[in-house]
């Protein structure tokens, strides 16, 4: 154990006698205090299990000697939190979490934490509050949601997103919408599939911050439960042991991350939670120069939206841990993880049903899954999901721009028949600064393109984020610096060439320089108001290739 645990620094008679009143005895005031970060929310099923779970978790901390508080922080959920201002509190709830657990672990000096992680914002949230506070810290892994079926024909989330925009295109799926909205979700957790949630789950295991075979995981399950019950008792030890954060999410382990991210076709997403993971650390390190570093790993397995396979049989065939072991000397088996282990120890005895999950010498595909673009048209990154290759998504595209500056223009251009194959559709205003961040236009305007048929004949770009369920035609995301801060996104107009290269990591305005640099950058008001936090969030937010993060004095 460290020379003192830091919570006996406090001697105040109030502080212990508002511990005393809580029941907690002499003896009790010695112990490691655990702050069990519980994101519980009524409003959304992603997290509407989770008290469940904080219970088995408290009880697993108390039988090893520990002090359990349970403390609440916000739960973001894209389907229902999403609803205000084009979404746009989505992204800016991320950086609520890591704040909300200063104010509460950090000012009361608790000794360690747990966190029950589950929607796509929590898993970050809960990095970047382990790398500020630099305590021991663990996260559970709170589980994906079961899905049903139509006839025997399995339906998640994702069929009820396309079938949502197909509907509103007159493209109907297979099956009609109200079907699928009685039938895509059966219970908590998160999101079916290999979308942010479930790739930030597998992306935790590879930093090495949840015990080796929590991710993916069914919710509910007694899987998850014993997972719950190890890591309550974990947790404790990590306190004696004084093993942090900042120990187990070296370099190293953010590389193993990336790779992971690639091998498993993950959400582009992960790219910029893990930038701002690394910066909540101080660490001095580019993860888009990482992404680039480990495009040469294959990918592995091909879940939902990138394949067939669903997360249920991800998991049966081994999970992250199984992918980790098929990585080989792709990943740093030296890095230390919470367990007090390496993770090569930790995954040694790990075994992968190789038709799910590939070994390297027969991939699904050579890859990358991601790449990171760099041209005049994004002087400082731009996201390429690539996923599988199927014929249908070319990595190379040139055409005439048709650019728009709200969703609800694309949209209506779409349906009214304006978008032709063989344009470059530019959506902008959508980034942190300038709009809904990670809200859904740009991910709705991606869906109608391949409702109408035109997602092999036309490119998307955006200087916004997208669903990590997105996979359709040649996209490009994250374009930066966005419009609203002067970006060439917001100099592009209706005409002007615009080459993408994937192979070369191009993306380029055949414009000459000047004449670009010159023209008038649009829109130059926001898309979405924004009062109270967002406007706070607008003000202090650091670009998205920086991680998306709020400013942070070292």
């Amino acid at each position: 154990m460290p020379a003192q645990l830091r919570s006996l620094s406090v001697t105040s008679a109030v502080r212990r006698a508002h511990w005393r009143a809580l029941g907690l005895t002499d003896e009790d005031m010695l112990k490691p205090k655990i702050a069990v970060v519980n994101t519980s929310s009524e409003l959304a099923v992603c997290y509407a299990h989770l008290d469940g779970v904080a219970r088995v978790v408290k009880d697993a901390v108390r039988a090893a000697g520990g002090i359990p508080f349970e403390v609440r922080t916000t739960a973001p959920s894209d389907f229902i939190t999403g609803a205000a201002r084009m979404g746009s509190y989505i992204l800016g709830a991320r950086d609520l979490i890591p704040n909300d657990i200063e104010a509460q672990v950090e000012a009361a000096l608790l000794d360690g934490m747990i966190c029950l992680t589950s929607c796509d914002k929590t898993p970050p949230g809960h990095l970047m509050a382990a790398m500020r506070l630099d305590i021991p810290t663990l996260l559970v892994i709170g589980g994906y949601q079961a899905s049903g079926e139509i006839e025997g024909d399995p339906v998640d989330i994702e069929d009820l997103f396309a079938g949502m925009v197909g509907d509103r295109f007159g493209k109907p799926g297979r099956h009609s919408l109200s079907d699928i909205t009685a039938n895509a979700v059966r219970g908590p957790g998160v999101c079916a599939g290999m979308a942010t949630a479930n790739t930030m789950h597998c992306v935790v295991e590879a930093l090495g911050m949840c015990l080796p075979g929590s991710a993916p995981v069914r919710a509910n399950s007694e899987k998850m439960f014993d997972s719950a019950r190890r890591s309550g008792a974990r947790i404790v030890e990590m306190v004696r042991e004084d093993l942090r954060p900042r120990q187990i999410m070296t370099p190293s382990a953010f590389c193993n991350a990336a790779a992971m991210v690639q091998a498993v076709s993950g959400s582009i997403n992960a790219i910029k939670h893990l930038q701002a993971t690394a910066v909540e650390g101080g660490l001095d390190l580019d993860m888009f120069a990482v992404w680039e570093e480990k495009s040469n790993v294959p990918i592995l397995s091909a879940v939902r939206p990138n394949g067939t396979v669903r997360i249920e049989q991800f998991e049966d065939a081994g999970g992250a841990a199984a992918m980790l072991r098929q990585l080989g000397d792709l990943i740093d088996g030296d890095a230390l993880t919470c367990t007090g282990a390496t993770i090569g120890q930790n995954i040694r005895d790990a075994q992968a049903d190789e038709e799910i999950i590939r070994p390297r010498e027969r991939p699904i595909a050579p890859g990358p899954a991601i790449a990171i673009l760099k041209g005049s048209l994004a002087m400082d990154s731009a996201v390429v999901k690539l996923g599988i290759p199927d014929g249908k998504r070319p990595e190379s595209f040139s055409g005439p721009a048709i650019t728009f500056d709200s969703s609800a223009d694309a949209l209506a251009a779409i349906s009214g028949g304006e978008v032709k194959p063989g344009h470059v559709v530019v959506l902008r205003g959508q980034g942190v600064k300038g709009g809904p961040a990670m809200g859904g236009g740009a991910s709705t305007v991606l869906f109608a393109i391949d409702a109408a048929g035109l997602a092999r004949d036309t490119a998307f770009i955006t200087d916004g984020q997208l669903s990590g369920l997105c996979l359709k035609g040649l996209t490009i995301a994250e374009v930066s610096p966005e419009a609203a801060e002067g970006g060439a996104i917001g100099r592009v107009r209706d005409g002007d060439w615009i080459v993408i290269d994937v192979p070369t990591r191009r993306i380029d305005v055949d414009i000459d320089a000047e004449e670009l640099a010159s023209r008038p950058s649009l829109p130059t008001m926001d898309a979405v108001e924004a009062p109270g936090w967002l406007g706070i969030y607008r003000r202090d937010v650091r670009p998205q290739s920086a991680g998306a993060v709020l400013t942070v004095s070292k």
